[in-house]
């Protein structure tokens, strides 16, 4: 089977809009996404006390649907498996190329490790504002996500608030699946310590 053919449905969750709103709350590294009409259709958080980090995402009713795990210990910059929650299928991997410049996650078949897309950090002043100065964490992420081709496939725009929160917005997704954009946002967040 071809990466064209191969589909990358978690197999407890659909997610069909094309635009998602992602909040943190307030006191740790827990999320949850909501779609257009504002009902939660994700949750997820992060396993505190953990050799290896671990964000088990479950849908609106509480069923796990995915994790996704550190590849190696305290991973900042590094690889998180997402699997299937139900399957137990290893799905995406989100792959992590940190540097002050740029913010780089790329998104890869977990089978054949081949790039299927990538969410980059847009504008260099704003990544190294976020990571050297003090207070920096406080300035909103602003990603662009590319298919394997580099095409514009959609945004995860950081709003100003009290909380994280983040609006995704899918404008082209024949090519990118959803859930690892969705769950990518959150993992982003809560790996920089945000």
């Amino acid at each position: 089977m071809s990466q064209q053919e191969r589909s990358y449905d978690i197999q407890g969750i659909e997610l069909t809009d094309d635009k998602y709103v992602v909040e943190q709350s307030l006191i740790r590294n827990k999320y949850k996404a909501m779609d257009k009409a504002g009902n939660v259709v994700i949750r997820g958080k992060q396993k505190m006390f953990k050799l290896k980090e671990e964000f088990p995402f479950v849908d609106a009713e509480g069923n796990e649907v995915f994790t996704v795990k550190a590849g190696g210990m305290l991973d900042v910059a590094g690889n998180y498996v997402l699997s299937d929650a139900q399957t137990g299928e290893e799905v995406v991997i989100l792959d992590n190329d940190y540097s002050l410049l740029q913010d780089t996650w790329k998104i890869r078949d977990a089978r054949t490790e081949a790039k299927i897309a990538e969410i980059n950090s847009q504008g260099a002043l704003v990544t190294i504002a976020r990571n050297v100065i003090p207070f920096g964490g406080w300035i909103p992420h602003k990603y662009e996500i590319t298919d394997v081709d580099g095409n514009h496939v959609g945004n995860i725009d950081g709003q100003f608030s009290l909380k994280d929160r983040y609006e995704i917005t899918i404008d082209d997704s024949t090519t990118v699946p959803k859930e690892p954009i969705i769950a990518a946002a959150m993992v982003i967040d809560a790996i920089q310590g945000n």
